[in-house]
């Protein structure tokens, strides 16, 4: 009873940051899921690839929800979007089929890495808690750096939105455009992901009710309860100023940096 409550709760959270932050699952999910499976003796040995894989599922629905409504209300910035979207696709085929090809303990230390350069990232270098006038990524920007950050977030099973938020902020947009762009941006890793773990994770997993090293049973309940959350987010959670909007994303990183690292 107390894991179905933790992981409702963790969906819940996700509706939400999927909404105000652009978070479609990874980094709620990854670490809520991961610590609630390596305390099951069956489950211990694949935790994180099995993390991974069911927050790549989630993101399917929670992002493309998001997706949907922000392009029915005309608030999805073509010029930050479109650029980087086939890029990211490529890197999240290439990083979606090396994440399998990696060991447990690899794919959480560099989670763990990840978090800690983007935060440092966002910390250290001008231009995120400040907007600008917002100016176009280059052509380098967009080809090398979509590659990266789909293959990264593929392996990784955090969407992107880390990447391309900070990205797109450094760039001049403000942090609704940023995040309006970051759910979509977001879907060819979580549908490539998905894909690719279902079929690397084939007949791994010890039990009932897996796709791969996706747990249907997880995603059901994720999916769920974050339609609750992203619901709760768009009725009822006001507009953030612009400046505590970058202030608040980098704290939320650092409190899942802390909850993974503990």
């Amino acid at each position: 009873m107390n894991d179905i409550l933790i992981i409702a709760l963790a969906g819940f959270i996700t509706g939400i940051t999927t909404v105000m932050f652009g978070f479609g699952g990874g980094f709620v999910v990854v670490p809520f899921v991961y610590q609630l499976l390596r305390r099951q003796p069956d489950m211990a040995g694949d935790a994180m690839h099995i993390a991974v894989a069911t927050s790549t599922a989630v993101m399917i629905f929670n992002a493309g929800w998001v997706s949907y409504r922000n392009w029915r209300a005309g608030a999805i910035s073509v010029q930050a979007c479109l650029p980087l979207l086939w890029y990211i696709a490529i890197g999240a085929v290439a990083g979606s089929w090396l994440a399998g090809r990696l060991s447990e303990e690899w794919v959480r230390s560099l989670f763990t890495l990840y978090m800690m350069v983007t935060i440092g990232d966002c910390l250290l270098r001008k231009g995120f808690f400040r907007g600008s006038t917002p100016r176009r990524l280059s052509r380098l920007t967009v080809t090398g750096g979509g590659i990266l950050i789909g293959a990264i977030a593929a392996i990784l099973g955090v969407g992107g939105s880390v990447m391309t938020v900070p990205l797109l902020r450094r760039h001049g947009y403000a942090m609704r455009e940023c995040i309006s762009a970051a759910n979509p941006l977001s879907l060819p890793v979580a549908l490539c992901g998905a894909l690719i773990y279902a079929i690397d994770g084939w007949q791994q997993i010890p039990a009932k009710g897996f796709l791969g090293f996706i747990s249907l049973k997880i995603v059901l309940l994720l999916v769920i309860t974050g339609l609750v959350g992203i619901l709760t987010a768009q009725r009822y959670i006001p507009a953030v100023p612009d400046v505590w909007h970058a202030r608040i994303y980098v704290l939320l990183l650092s409190i899942v940096l802390v909850a993974m690292v503990l």
